[in-house]
């Protein structure tokens, strides 16, 4: 092996990621792995942190954000800290808005990296030139309207002079996409028109395109300077011009969505696959997910749950929340014990999320809760057993005397309560920690004084009392103008008993009957 051999193995690898124009379900699926199997990921400001939850525990995280002309780090240092990070031997992946290659700096870095012989990767993003104006409804080429699309740069690199040919681009009936123009639209749009580009030509600014605050305003070239000044018209928008903008009144479906404007915070326990957060996005709402609980396992629960099993002693497995059932699978898994380890076992289930749960493990429950609360599944067990002991069915008669329950620490006691009075024995083991997330107490602070929230949802009584904790009394003002939507009645009564008015409750107690709720209170 020689020295230039040897060096390469020990220098990390580059990948410039393009993350999309916002909306994180437009960044490619190899950006996400890169991202998944980075040390050190190296991000701008217009990226949507939410692909920060892909990322490793012990990955680095360097902010490098740029704001037009104010520079939070100089280019030159950015690229240095690429290098630098390469060189301890890491996996580096440089963040980027859009598509690294189109007024990106991409090939500015590629070619340091070259130079500096460190490996690296392009992988291509979506673009806002294009997927940022789809979603306002303006396509870049359309039959009737232009066949070709010129994608310029608004922002001068040095002086206030772009290098641009104007009667080129004037004369053109291409579409033409500025990035980076909003602070130059005066000069651009007087160039276009004293260049012979017709003053009434259509043009449209997306702002924040595919965000929940994307806003798409339309005028015509003359007016543009106008438009901005009046509108508040700010960076990060796209100034487009061309026949093509006519076009957004028909196929403008983003901020025609259900819910588009709305805000609503979501007080649950975060997670990249949460049902509720991605059904009220898909309708178009901002989503606010600040976890006022914070689920912890337990100390030693694992050895205390194989040793639960291998007793082989229940007659049924209660599962009250979609943690407890996790847990209790992972377990399992962890200590490799499979499902012949429950045979003859009931489960028992409250909720479409928690059998949702068992269900990925393989298994599914003999009984599920008609209420929706430890008392209630405490009753759909009892009439199981009550039927199996019927005339009807005294072939096959089913004994549960023996329940298993695995919980958080805060549970409440009603279904074991309940089974008791019904001679069941219950066997409460307690799996997981359900604790108050003090670490976002400012976070939820400034989100209710800042942010428009117009809804705020409580899966459980414990997200309300956590929530009251943190904000303390001084705060509970901040809940009053907001719409509280509740899952159901023992979280209801909770919300009522602090003074506050539950304005929404689930018809079921469900996230799905949540979320219709939701839409049901739309206009």
């Amino acid at each position: 092996m020689n020295l230039k051999e040897k060096k390469s193995l020990e220098l990390g690898r580059v990948y410039l990621v393009g993350a999309g124009p916002g909306d994180i379900g437009l960044i490619t699926l190899k950006g996400i792995e890169c991202i998944k199997n980075a040390d050190v990921i190296i991000y701008d400001r217009l990226i949507n942190t939410r692909l920060l939850d892909y990322k490793k525990k012990n990955c680095e995280t360097i902010y490098v954000g740029k704001k037009s002309s104010n520079h939070t780090i100089p280019q030159e240092k950015i690229n240095n800290i690429i290098a630098q990070k390469a060189k301890e031997g890491k996996i580096v992946v440089r963040l980027k808005g859009g598509d690294p290659y189109v007024f990106g700096r991409g090939g500015e870095e590629g070619e340091l990296l070259y130079d500096e012989g460190i490996e690296f990767e392009i992988v291509p993003g979506v673009s806002s030139a294009i997927g940022g104006l789809s979603y306002a409804g303006i396509p870049v080429t359309h039959r009737d309207f232009a066949s070709s699309f010129h994608i310029v740069t608004g922002h001068a690199k040095k002086d206030n002079n772009l290098d641009i040919n104007w009667r080129a681009l004037a004369e053109e009936k291409a579409t033409v996409v500025f990035l980076m123009g909003i602070g130059n639209i005066e000069y651009i749009s007087k160039m276009l028109i004293s260049n012979g580009k017709d003053p009434n030509t259509p043009v449209a600014f997306v702002s924040w395109a595919t965000r929940y605050n994307q806003k798409t305003i339309t005028t015509s070239l003359k007016y543009a300077k106008k438009c901005v000044d009046e509108n508040n018209i700010t960076a990060p928008s796209l100034f487009v011009l061309g026949g093509v903008v006519s076009l957004t009144e028909k196929l403008g479906f983003f901020e025609r969505k259900k819910m588009f404007g709305k805000t609503v915070l979501v007080t649950r326990t975060r997670s990249k696959n949460s049902k509720l957060r991605e059904k009220l996005e898909k309708n178009g709402a901002r989503v606010i997910e600040i976890a006022t609980i914070l689920i912890n396992e337990k100390e030693n629960y694992q050895e205390i749950i194989v040793d639960k099993i291998k007793a082989k002693k229940y007659d049924c497995l209660a599962f009250t929340s979609s943690h407890s059932a996790e847990y209790f699978f992972e377990a399992m898994k962890e200590k490799r014990l499979d499902s012949r380890c429950l045979a003859n076992t009931l489960i028992a289930s409250i909720g479409s999320a928690t059998t949702e749960t068992i269900e990925k493990y393989g298994l599914f429950p003999d009984i599920e809760a008609k209420e929706f609360s430890g008392k209630g599944l405490a009753k759909s067990i009892v009439s199981y057993k009550i039927d199996s002991l019927s005339e009807a069915n005294s072939k096959h008669k089913i004994v549960i005397d023996r329940v298993l329950f695995p919980c958080s620490e805060i549970a409440s006691t009603t279904f074991e309560d309940a089974l008791e009075n019904f001679n069941i024995d219950v066997d409460r083991v307690e799996i997981y920690e359900n604790k108050i997330n003090y670490p976002i107490k400012e976070e939820l602070i400034n989100s209710l004084k800042n942010e428009k929230v117009d809804y705020i949802t409580f899966t459980s009584s414990s997200t309300f009392n956590n929530t009251l904790e943190l904000i303390g009394n001084e705060n509970i003002h901040l809940l009053e103008n907001i719409k509280k939507v509740s899952i159901g009645d023992i979280t209801s009564e909770t919300i009522e008993k602090s003074g506050l008015k539950v304005d929404m409750q689930s018809k079921i107690a469900t996230i799905d009957s949540m979320i219709e709720t939701i839409f049901d209170d739309i206009k």
